[in-house]
């Protein structure tokens, strides 16, 4: 039924199917995997006697899938392999959870409308070699509807059938006020199914969405709720304003003058400053208006006139930051502001700046075609490659390769068979491991970077005279008095020397004494003392006031008398076998010698705040030696 992957390496998840068919390679029950893998056990549960398949109509392949659970990345659904072990290769390019969406859209639409006792033909055309699913033919007793799921065909609002768009398909302002509103489609995951949605697009209003319940199939085609208060709306004749007395006829100049009002209203909503500069000259040259209705014509007039040169100073400006990025050669500016510039103007455009929009194309091409010579250039030397090329070499420049690809945009089916080639052919190169990199020193930390920001104001600044808890000012130039970002050098410095002496103090310390470098186990038949020496506070070396040879403040354990050498070169006063310390002295020792593990499991520091019940020695253990270091909390020297 599938397979369960852990934690692993990871690829690229940009080709991972998640969509299939339900009972075999023609089938049109669509299906759509869950992404979380606990949604994927119910998944093969509820599915576990069904089969699924890479489906012709998917444009798939036709062969049977296996659902792939992961703890890392998405599910999703996989081939089988081959009989000679390999991937099987499959030339279904569209994979993603909206690749079924054709499908989804015959089944919810086929549901819908046997609802209503209505039959329909459904046909998954593929003009001008579109890909399959892309368009969906709805045959309805008197209408045709065209389902554009995707951009790859462009809609066609003069032939027989009545488009519905899908959201990524554009549409211009000029078609939503001819026709007055366009269908709209889209489909929204619920589970492991799609749920188809009908919207409506006017000009300068939001889609509104409604369930494909809420629709209807009319004499005009597909209806929602909204198409029926636009048309309402545009049909219904004007209201009239009842007045008492007897109706005034207005004179053909005030209707012409009403006229003008509603081109001049027009021409704002579409942005058109032609059509606002042609009717400004009209009401100029309108003449026998009312004294009324002329004020409110001349305030008309006026405020277009302003609008006008608002958004005409708006295009000159765009066409000028146009000819910038050009001069200053910046792509993606250019490719930006000219998208803006044919979206936003309407109308004619002036010799110049037709010059200009020419300069940016002309520049757009020879940057395409730069881009086409470098990839042609790359491919070149990659086909002269030797066989026996490094293989992370060799990936280096294929990745290059597709890199440069993804940035010229169409490269043609020519270049794009040599890129798959290659692309294929790394996936099969057995790779070596990667040489090791060459050692680079550490860079050295600066001052502040190795002081916590609470520690910088502790002292008083010696440069800048700066007291405690205050930061530090620039003490010259210009910018004498400003608070610096960071304290002075002089400041940080002993602070730092002062930490570094507090850890050097918590380390643990290790002599070595001019003891024989015999074993320090006693002999055979040696009996262990019965008392050991106590400590003793007037031996020298024992005092309070005594310093340590490696470090101050520590003071010098006493002998142990139970694991003292016998040599007699050693005297009475030397510390215990003539070592004591961290773990590199105890790791020569026996296995017998060693402390427990328990031992090892304490901070360093409690090292030196230890006494041995057997020896006495305090400070620092016992080493060479069979003492078991049994361990009190008492720091005073004696036995414990």
């Amino acid at each position: 039924m599938g397979e369960t992957t852990g934690v692993g390496s990871m690829r690229g998840d940009n080709r991972q199917i998640q969509t299939a068919v339900l009972g075999g390679a023609d089938s049109e029950e669509p299906l759509m995997l869950p992404l979380e893998a606990i949604e994927l056990d119910a998944f093969r549960r509820r599915h576990e006697g069904d089969t699924f398949w890479c489906g012709v109509l998917l444009g798939g392949c036709g062969v049977q899938l296996t659902t792939k659970l992961y703890t890392d990345r998405v599910c999703h659904f996989a081939h089988y392999p081959g009989p000679d072990g390999h991937p099987h290769l499959c030339g279904r390019s569209a994979r993603g959870v909206a690749s079924a969406d054709h499908l989804y859209v015959k089944a919810a639409a086929d549901a819908w409308l046997r609802a209503r006792g209505t039959e329909a033909g459904f046909d998954f055309v593929q003009p001008d070699g579109a890909p399959i699913g892309s368009v969906v033919d709805i045959q309805l007793p008197h209408r045709k509807l065209r389902v554009h799921l995707d951009q790859e065909v462009a809609p066609d609002w003069d032939a027989e059938h009545e488009p519905v768009l899908g959201v990524s398909v554009p549409v211009d302002s000029d078609t939503l006020i001819d026709r007055w509103y366009v269908h709209r489609i889209r489909l929204d995951s619920e589970g492991t199914a799609r749920r188809v949605r009908i919207g409506t697009e006017a000009f300068a209003l939001p889609t509104e969405w409604f369930a494909l319940d809420e629709c209807e199939v009319t004499d005009r085609g597909l209806s929602t709720p909204a198409v029926e208060r636009i048309v309402h709306a545009r049909s219904a004749p004007p209201s009239t304003r009842w007045t008492p007395g007897k109706k005034q006829k207005e004179s053909a100049q005030d209707v012409q003058a009403h006229e003008l009002m509603r081109r001049l209203l027009y021409a704002r909503r579409t942005v058109s400053t032609d059509l606002a500069e042609e009717v400004c000259r009209e009401i100029t040259e309108l003449a026998g208006v009312s004294p009324q209705l002329q004020r409110r014509l001349d305030a008309a007039r006026r405020s277009a006139l302003a609008w006008v040169e608002k958004e005409t100073e708006a295009r000159r400006e765009l066409f000028a930051r146009l000819s910038q990025a050009v001069a200053a050669q910046k792509t993606g500016s250019v490719k930006a502001v000219l998208a803006e510039i044919k979206a936003g103007t309407r109308g004619g455009r002036t010799e110049e700046e037709e010059h200009t929009v020419r300069e940016a194309a002309a520049y757009l091409a020879a940057v395409e075609a730069a881009k086409l010579a470098r990839l042609d250039t790359l491919l070149e030397d990659v086909s002269r490659l030797p066989a026996n090329e490094d293989p992370w070499g060799l990936r280096s420049k294929v990745e290059q390769l597709l890199q440069v690809a993804a940035e010229a945009g169409k490269i043609g089916e020519h270049r794009q068979a040599q890129l798959s080639l290659w692309s294929t052919r790394l996936r099969y190169l057995p790779f070596p491991p990667r040489p090791a990199k060459p050692f680079k020193p550490q860079e050295r930390v600066p001052l502040h970077q190795q002081v916590g920001r609470a520690y910088w104001t502790t002292r008083p600044c010696p440069q800048c005279r700066a007291d405690r808890g205050q930061q530090c000012v620039v003490d010259g130039g210009p910018h004498a008095g400003r608070v610096r970002q960071v304290p002075h050098v002089d400041r940080l410095r002993p602070v730092i020397d002062e930490l570094q002496e507090q850890q050097k103090k918590h380390e643990a310390v290790r002599t070595t004494c001019p003891a024989p470098t015999a074993a320090r186990k006693p002999a055979p038949g040696a009996s262990r003392p019965a008392n050991p020496t106590p400590h003793d506070p007037n031996r020298p070396g024992n005092s309070p006031s005594s310093k340590s040879p490696t470090s101050e403040g520590i003071r010098p354990s006493p002998p142990c008398s139970y694991c003292r050498p016998a040599a007699a070169a050693h005297a009475a006063e030397q510390n215990c076998g003539g070592t004591f310390g961290p773990a590199p002295i105890w790791s020569a020792a026996p296995q017998e010698q060693r402390p427990p593990a328990s031992f090892w499991r304490r901070p360093r520091a409690a090292w030196a705040t230890r006494t041995s019940r057997k020896c006495s020695v305090s400070i620092a253990y016992c080493t060479f030696t069979a003492c078991s270091p049994k361990y009190t909390t008492s720091t005073i020297s004696g036995s414990s």
